[in-house]
């Protein structure tokens, strides 16, 4: 079988994982496109990619052999450009989140359905050994039904700069919720993704002046840009099925240090994932959990999972595992139909937000 090649789109700080995960899967990666063309032509010289484009128009024309495209660009580019690929005959690999709202995500899955092509989203930890290993526990039915679980992403201080593309709604369509949305999907994922009913959720704006709670990511401040989104926000979410979800999600907030969680009871065992930074948005100063709770012989007792440590939090995995899905080494991680779940829920945390009362998510 001849090697899938692939291009991607956006030189930006996660396609250097995107690459690795290909080339792990054994993928080619013969192009790179960015409108800042020195940018795709820095990066590509240092990954060995031959081909450099300043667009994905220009990139479909000039590579048409490619099989694939992976897209890293700011959210609100997302829809045009997955569609245009998936017209163009490409399967897609995109960053989160999927896109702007629901209504851009279920385009986009019908796009795939019409082209017949793979589309998945960078929902990357689900890919972590811990969270395949605690999902096995899970389908293995040693958890029971899962009443009830708790995801939170929480940030003391990690605001990604101010006045940029993160902190403008026109751009990434929203702030900490929609830039955070990996403990939501996780935590459904467990759930095995049950259809969600009503939503009750608000949004906090504090901190979005302060510099004292930008993040280390080192990304440059804009004077004349736009800081309208949200620093933080909390919902509670509840399904048809009868089981129910909290959503925490901050940027900013009195915390006292930055959390990335999934937390869930069953009613045969409970369970947590839970990713503790020393200093914000720092990988390599963090520490994992993976634990269950359970009951046996009488005692209550606690399991201790025991999985390597992937600093990559699964990115470089879950983009392997697109590669593999093409060519049936392995099944997807992600759908498109699951993504636009996630899309139907975080608009309706914004819309009741805004509202300040409950939202049924149809």
């Amino acid at each position: 079988m001849d090697l899938i090649k692939i291009g991607i789109i956006g030189a930006g700080g996660m396609a250097s994982y995107h690459v690795k995960g290909f080339t792990q899967a054994g993928a080619n990666v013969i192009a790179m496109a960015d409108a800042d063309i020195s940018r795709a032509r820095a990066f590509a010289a240092s990954w060995g990619i031959p081909k450099t484009y300043a667009g994905l128009g220009e990139m479909l024309k000039g590579s048409p052999e490619l099989d694939a495209v992976s897209v890293i660009t700011p959210n609100k580019f997302h829809k045009p450009l997955v569609i245009e690929a998936l017209e163009g005959g490409k399967h897609v690999y995109c960053e989160k989140p999927p896109a702007l709202n629901g209504a851009e995500t279920a385009a986009m899955l019908e796009a795939s359905k019409k082209a017949g092509r793979r589309l998945m989203f960078n929902f990357n930890n689900r890919a972590r050994p811990e969270a395949q290993a605690m999902v096995n526990y899970i389908r293995g039915g040693k958890a029971g039904r899962i009443n009830s679980a708790q995801a939170v992403w929480i940030r003391r201080a990690g605001i990604p700069g101010f006045g940029g593309w993160f902190t403008a709604k026109a751009l990434s369509g929203g702030g900490a919720m929609i830039d955070l949305p990996h403990m939501l999907d996780l935590a459904l994922y467990f759930m095995d993704y049950p259809e969600p009913d009503y939503l009750l959720g608000t949004a906090y704006y504090d901190f979005m002046d302060n510099k004292a709670f930008k993040g280390p990511w080192g990304i440059p401040d804009s004077a004349k840009g736009v800081t309208d989104v949200e620093s933080s926000c909390h919902a509670m979410l509840t399904f048809k099925s009868g089981q129910v979800l909290m959503i925490r999600s901050s940027w900013a907030e009195m915390n006292e240090r930055e959390t990335a969680a999934v937390t869930f009871q069953g009613t045969r065992a409970g369970g947590k994932i839970e990713r503790l930074f020393a200093v914000d948005g720092i990988d390599e100063t963090s520490a994992d959990i993976c634990r269950i709770f359970t009951e046996e012989g009488g005692n209550q007792v606690d399991l201790a999972i025991k999985t390597p440590k992937d600093e990559s939090m699964g990115r470089i995995a879950n983009a392997a595992n697109f590669i593999n899905s093409l060519t049936k080494k392995e099944k997807p991680l992600n759908t498109p139909e699951e993504a636009l779940v996630l899309m139907k829920i975080i608009d309706a945390l914004y819309k009741s937000a805004a509202s300040k009362k409950p939202v049924q998510i149809k």
